[in-house]
């Protein structure tokens, strides 16, 4: 099977949809290697992440040719590829992002495109008028053009269904795994040397994730407020990249008890992150809405018990031994939090029934799940 990929975001994206990417392209060239692969990449002078995929030398990256495409790369991606596509003989193509090239009816292969949330039309108050715009008519042309969708969740379906209209019947869910590295033991002198270098507290709250509005991490500082007005505080971390959201809050603990307990990291490298999940008493994600919610298994997979917030998808992700609260309830995560940085037997508990639901998502179990995907349309 002779398989292309849009490989823009695996080249140039570290967040979300660079991380699915690279996770895709990595279990099938692992535990598929009688495919061939192939990543359509618009910049030969961007793709710093490719590294990152083992054994990327053993797969086929094209760049536009020389002359006009070389030029118009953007443009190359959405229309000029296709028949790059053709000319490889390409059987299935993956739109990995959401969108497919606008003319891939003239490429002559099968199409796949997964779809990770619909969030702009569900929650446009999030983006522009302009963005809304220009996702809104990708994704539906994608959808509709598609021979497949892939939707990352149960919650993303639906709304692929209700907000588009595409029949059911053509749409499979296939979960995002995470990162074998978050599931493997790190040495203690290790931990200790990541605690020291990053000043953590020996007890402390966790979140990662972009810091913004949607994501309502405003919820976890209102609830350690109101703990430390109780006398009963607690150190809340962040990680995540710096935005002017992040620093609203910032400015806004400066006026408040708990400020002292919330401590902001912008600048983590990839290969400490494991460690803050180690290090983590809890995990919370107070995410407003998600097409999947990547975090929450990332920390149930790092043995972190894990509180999401109702109202999306976030039960897929972290399995229903975690806990989920209403975002718009400081008073009740505040409640959550406090019982179980006292309650050491619950947490076990908590993190060994976590390791259990994360099994579901090995590579092993997802990459068959994709190829059977693959198959049904050849």
């Amino acid at each position: 099977m002779k398989i292309g990929f849009d490989g823009k975001r695996a080249a140039q994206n570290r967040t979300g949809l660079g991380n699915y990417s690279r996770f895709i392209i990595r279990i099938l060239s692992a535990l598929h290697p009688e495919n061939d692969y192939n990543l359509y990449i618009p910049d030969r002078r961007r793709t710093p992440y490719l590294k990152e995929i083992p054994g990327i030398d053993r797969l086929h990256l094209h760049f536009p040719a020389d002359g006009l495409w070389k030029k118009l790369r953007s443009l190359w991606r959405v229309w000029g590829v296709t028949s790059d596509l053709r000319r490889d003989g390409i059987d299935i193509y993956h739109g990995l992002s959401n969108e497919l090239p606008l003319n891939i009816r003239h490429a002559g292969c099968k199409t796949v495109v997964t779809i990770h949330d619909l969030i702009f039309l569900r929650n446009p108050e999030y983006y522009h008028l302009i963005d809304r715009t220009i996702y809104n008519y990708k994704f539906r042309h994608a959808c509709e053009n598609a021979d497949r969708i892939i939707a990352v969740s149960e919650f993303t379906k639906s709304d692929i269904i209700n907000f588009y209209g595409i029949p059911e019947d053509k749409i499979d869910v296939v979960y995002q795994g995470c990162d074998p590295v978050f599931a493997k033991d790190i040495q203690e002198d290790r931990l200790e040397d990541a605690a020291r270098r990053y000043g953590l507290p020996e007890q402390f709250v966790l979140y990662v994730g972009s810091i913004e509005a949607r994501k309502n991490a405003a919820l976890i500082i209102d609830a350690a407020e109101r703990a430390a007005k109780e006398g009963t505080p607690f150190h809340a971390v962040f990680v995540g990249r710096s935005t002017p959201y992040a620093e609203q809050l910032k400015r806004r603990l400066k006026g408040m008890e708990c400020g002292i307990y919330c401590h902001f990291f912008h600048s983590v490298p990839y290969s400490d992150l494991p460690s803050f999940y180690k290090l983590a008493t809890l995990f919370v994600y107070p995410s407003r809405i998600e097409g999947f919610g990547i975090p929450m298994l990332e920390a149930i997979t790092s043995g972190v018990p894990a509180i999401g917030c109702t109202g999306s998808c976030l039960e897929e992700a972290g399995g229903p031994d975690s806990l989920y609260v209403d975002p718009d309830r400081p008073d009740i995560l505040k409640e959550t939090i406090t019982r179980l940085l006292n309650d050491d037997t619950e947490r076990s508990r908590m993190i060994e029934a976590g390791k259990t639901y994360a099994r579901r998502f090995s590579d092993e179990q997802l990459c068959e799940d994709l190829m059977n995907v693959y198959r049904r349309i050849l």
